[in-house]
């Protein structure tokens, strides 16, 4: 197939038009939506009147929650064992004493302040053999211990279990 004046004409209305690639190409007959890429390219039509839109999806709703329904009496529950949570240190840390360029294989990697400014530092501190890149105190801080759940069995947790296959 070779592009006549007059299949160039078209395709330069259609693409100014709005039309897809794919659209002109149905509409030329015979030439496949890259060839009409391709076309457009050498042709070096690159404004548009409206670029072609794509259907809008229907935007749904999200249902109402279900309502919970009331036990018919009052459960007593046993108390659950709740872990002890351990304290959270928030303190202002002084600058450090490494910056990026003097950072060593045994020093604290702990970042001290906002790495956008010129007073950017880290820990510099020497690392213990199995902190990993923190020296202890920050090690402490990054690595909390992991809280065991508590094992509930009670009415509540065998009315949720049921809900799943009702």
């Amino acid at each position: 197939m070779s592009w006549t004046d007059d299949r160039v004409g078209t395709l330069k209305k259609l693409w100014l038009d709005g039309l897809s690639a794919s659209q002109i190409a149905k509409q030329l007959g015979g030439v496949t939506r890259n060839a009409v890429i391709g076309k457009v390219h050498r042709l070096g039509l690159s404004g548009r009147a409206a670029p072609s839109q794509p259907a809008r999806t229907v935007f749904k709703a999200p249902r109402p929650a279900r309502p919970v329904a009331a036990p018919a009496s009052p459960v007593i529950r046993r108390a659950e064992a709740v872990a002890p949570q351990l304290p959270v240190y928030v303190r202002e840390e002084s600058p450090g004493s490494a910056t990026v360029l003097t950072l060593g294989a045994h020093m604290c990697k702990w970042p001290i302040g906002d790495p956008s400014s010129d007073s950017f530092t880290f820990c510099g501190r020497r690392t213990g053999g199995d902190e990993g890149p923190y020296c202890h105190e920050h090690a402490n801080i990054a690595y909390q211990p992991v809280q065991k759940k508590g094992k509930r069995s009670d009415a509540s947790e065998l009315a949720r279990s049921l809900r799943r296959y009702i």
